[in-house]
């Protein structure tokens, strides 16, 4: 039995098209060469497939088969004791003790934070010409992390944490996040140099929010509050450190994602205004002191967030480092191979949906589709955390705005998916006018 499919061969040249071309270099290898694909690239050789049954097999595995590939270069984002560089019994441990924190009644309770940062930021565009929507979706972002997640409240510390993680986010870099070898600071002149002195920042200003939470003579509601008061089996809780870092974790999992993907939705519902006029005929109907939560009631609202995801991916790929051998599609791989199921390959495949560069929400009210088939949060025992946050936050803000605002694209053309940092965003950020001239409208500049 061979021990890996054919793919490109030169480790330099494939990095770079990954890094460089995240949407095209993967599907035109699966083209070439078939599936499974073999990626050599700087970190290390990658098995690829775009399979449900071979993706199905990746995340099926028990634990202990493999961990996070690569996971020096993520470390400089999260620090070694976040949720993502963990494995083994440690890993499980961890997730057992955040995952009460994204429990369905928890995140009911942060409805209204949510659409009272969604009315706060769009209130201040209205009227005010053109503006990058993506700004102003990760601004909702930052503020429903810094008050859900890190119970930040009073004005001065809101700014504080603003300037330091949006100055953070700006000096994360690609290059030395695929390629860690570059993580040096070079006497203070590198871009990473430059980074680590923003980390250093806004780690203490973390660690100042930890004491703080922890005299708190009240318990909060914050995710922050929780994961201090979390507790395992034997009475044992996070410490600072390991909070810390979780933080920081779920800070860089839900920041810039959330806020691109309700970019894509936006630009998508603009551009098909059928798909517009039924989403806000469902909207509609909810009536109009609807609590911010019924939005989660909404299928055609998730319908039109799962297809946003489905067609725009924000991480393109799953990599996992294999420590036990696996036999995948034909072949017989050994540790340290990592293996990974393209997201964009397989929500991308015409068997699984017909038409797929075609904008069509309505395929997810038509079937379900399972975890190995859509997979936008990854899968197996190491999917996002954060998942049901993000599709609720995801779902709330959209609603908000589509309701109670009238959205006007300012390109005629759709905006090509780039790299930004880690993830996949619509080059230029999408250019709005926003009124309330007609609330409930969204429309695309004519061709």
């Amino acid at each position: 039995m061979p021990d890996r499919p054919p793919g490109p061969s030169n480790r330099l040249w494939s990095t770079i098209q990954v890094v460089a071309r995240p949407m095209t270099s993967m599907t035109g290898w699966f083209a070439r060469y078939g599936d499974p694909i073999h990626v050599p690239t700087i970190n290390g050789n990658v098995v690829m497939t775009a399979q449900p049954a071979l993706v199905k097999q990746i995340f099926s595995a028990p634990g202990t088969t493999y961990s996070p590939f690569a996971p020096e270069g993520i470390e400089a984002l999260t620090g070694p004791r976040s949720l993502f560089q963990l494995r083994g019994a440690e890993h499980r441990r961890h997730r057992r003790l955040i995952m009460p924190a994204f429990h369905r009644a928890r995140m009911r309770a942060y409805a209204a934070d949510i659409q009272q940062a969604t009315r706060e930021i769009f209130d201040q565009a209205v009227g005010q010409g053109p503006r990058v929507l993506h700004q102003l979706t990760q601004r909702i972002s930052l503020e429903v992390i810094l008050r859900a997640v890190f119970g930040v409240q009073a004005p001065a510390q809101v700014e504080a944490f603003t300037r330091a993680i949006t100055e953070l986010v700006d000096r994360t870099s690609p290059v030395f996040v695929f390629a860690p070898f570059l993580q040096r600071e070079l006497w203070g002149l590198s871009p990473y140099a430059r980074f680590r002195r923003a980390f250093e920042r806004f780690d203490a200003l973390i660690a100042q929010q930890v004491v703080l939470t922890r005299r708190r003579d009240d318990d909060g509601h914050d995710m922050l509050s929780m994961l201090l008061a979390a507790r395992d089996e034997e009475g044992h809780g996070l410490d600072d450190l390991d909070v810390r870092d979780e933080l920081r974790t779920l800070l860089f999992a839900g920041h810039e994602t959330t806020g691109i993907a309700l970019s894509w939705a936006v630009d998508l519902v603009g551009r098909h205004p059928a798909v517009a006029r039924r989403l806000v005929d469902e909207l509609s109907a909810l009536g109009p002191d609807a609590p911010p939560e019924s939005f989660t009631q909404a299928p055609y609202l998730e319908a039109v967030c799962n297809e946003t995801l489905r067609l725009y991916p924000i991480v393109t790929e799953v990599l996992r480092t294999l420590h036990e051998p696996l036999e995948l599609g034909g072949y017989a791989l050994r540790p340290p191979t990592a293996v990974s199921p393209s997201i964009l390959g397989v929500h991308r495949r015409p068997e699984l949906y017909p038409e797929p560069e075609r904008f069509r929400p309505e395929r997810f009210i038509e079937r379900t589709f399972g975890p190995h088939e859509f997979l936008p949060f990854g899968g197996g025992h190491r999917r996002c955390v954060g998942a049901a946050f993000a599709s609720f936050e995801m779902r709330v803000v959209l609603g908000t705005v589509l309701r109670e605002y009238a959205i006007h694209l300012c390109s005629p053309v759709a905006p090509p998916p780039v790299r930004r940092n880690i993830t996949i965003a619509p080059r230029g950020g999408v250019p709005v006018v926003i009124t309330r001239a007609a609330p409930g409208s969204v429309s695309a500049a004519a061709a």
